[in-house]
């Protein structure tokens, strides 16, 4: 399927516009559901450029906002996780819209979701990065960590653990701490750069909404109760406990319950 040209490609910017060339194809028809293959190896990860250098997270630089290079270092850790979610997405698609957990009528749904997702991930890490270059910087250039794809390894077996670990853990917590960066980019008076976090975390929103969305299908599935089995997945496999405050509107909005995510806060 088109869906691995974009998992085969390195280099973050051809990346980016194969994401998007394959969410054109596909919504516009030039590809079915048919050629959507196989689904990948367990241990199949996706090509990587030689540069960022991958580091422990205390490694990654500070972010001090009144400086042009605290805000670079944000906006190249921004780069890195909407350049890991592009893979992210289109992984969901390779690896499992064969699983069976989704209805057959519900494949195409499904495929359509997460492309549309990574096709939004792709725009936003073109966004980042033609920010960075205005400011002087490129993506690679600083040191990063690789906590989001570590999890998506983590979740590579089974499409119920992605969807509570990646969309509803990780980019739920993206809905909690963006919009105090947006905040302190405008307090540095870097209107441009909160631009692209306004436009980031609005729509983030629907990326979190389509993870509960098929999180609760595959509970239909197998006829569990989705609040419970997404506790059972976030105690085995998440590594620590969500962190508070938590933007409860924002989750409200996306069909994250309060009662969903409360009890599992440290």
């Amino acid at each position: 399927m088109a869906v691995r040209a974009v998992l085969a490609t390195a280099h973050p910017r051809d990346k980016a516009a194969c994401a998007r060339r394959v969410a054109a194809d596909w919504f516009a028809g030039r590809f079915s559901l048919a050629e959507r293959g196989t689904p990948l190896p367990d241990q199949g990860d996706p090509a990587r450029p030689p540069r960022p250098e991958l580091t422990d997270p205390k490694n990654v630089p500070r972010r001090r906002l009144h400086t042009v290079h605290g805000r670079v270092a944000l906006l190249h850790a921004i780069a890195h996780i909407e350049f890991n979610a592009i893979d992210l997405a289109f992984d969901l698609v390779a690896r499992f819209a064969s699983d069976p957990r989704i209805p057959e009528l519900e494949r195409a749904d499904f495929i359509s979701d997460w492309i549309r997702v990574g096709d939004d991930e792709a725009r936003h890490f073109i966004l980042v990065e033609e920010r960075l270059n205005a400011l002087g910087a490129h993506y690679g250039d600083l040191p990063a960590h690789n906590g989001l794809w570590d999890a998506a390894r983590a979740t590579a077996d089974d499409l119920a653990a992605r969807l509570a670990v990646a969309p509803l853990v990780l980019e739920a917590r993206g809905l909690d701490v963006t919009p105090a960066m947006i905040e302190r980019l405008k307090s540095a008076d870097d209107e441009e750069s909160a631009a692209i976090l306004t436009t980031i975390y609005t729509e983030e929103v629907a990326h979190v909404a389509a993870g509960a969305k098929w999180f609760r299908a595959v509970c239909r599935s197998e006829q569990v109760d989705a609040k419970t089995r997404f506790h059972e997945l976030v105690e085995t496999r998440f590594k620590g406990q969500l962190k508070m405050p938590f933007n409860e509107a924002a989750r409200e909005k996306a069909g994250l319950p309060a009662d969903f995510y409360r009890p599992l806060a440290g």
